[in-house]
């Protein structure tokens, strides 16, 4: 396993609990910059942030069918992301996940 893994797995790990979570794995590596742990901070902010602003416009909708297949959409999203940081892999998460590493390309 790369050295950078083993060192920033667990940070990893902790941005994918909840907001406050990438915030402090945010800080955490700020110092580092383990390029392992920027991947998963990215893929987390961006689920996260995402989350919070279209379930904003989604709540709109009237509809348990619009709002659950919302949820379980960003919680497929959610469990693809954490389990890739428990495994120690660089995956991207599907549909959205090259959008976040460019949006949050200034987070390293």
């Amino acid at each position: 396993m790369d050295n950078n893994i083993k060192e920033g797995k667990n940070i990893a790990i902790v941005s994918y609990i909840t907001l406050i979570g990438a915030v402090i794995a945010l800080f955490m590596n700020n110092e580092k910059k383990n390029p392992f742990v920027s991947f998963h901070v990215r893929q987390a902010l961006g689920i996260f942030l995402s989350f919070f602003a279209l379930g904003y416009f989604i709540s709109g909708f009237d509809s348990w069918m619009v709002s659950s297949s919302f949820y379980i959409f960003y919680f497929i999203l959610w469990i693809y992301g954490f389990s890739g940081a428990l495994q120690g892999e660089m995956r991207i998460i599907p549909l959205v996940g090259d959008f976040f590493q460019k949006l949050f390309k200034g987070i390293s």
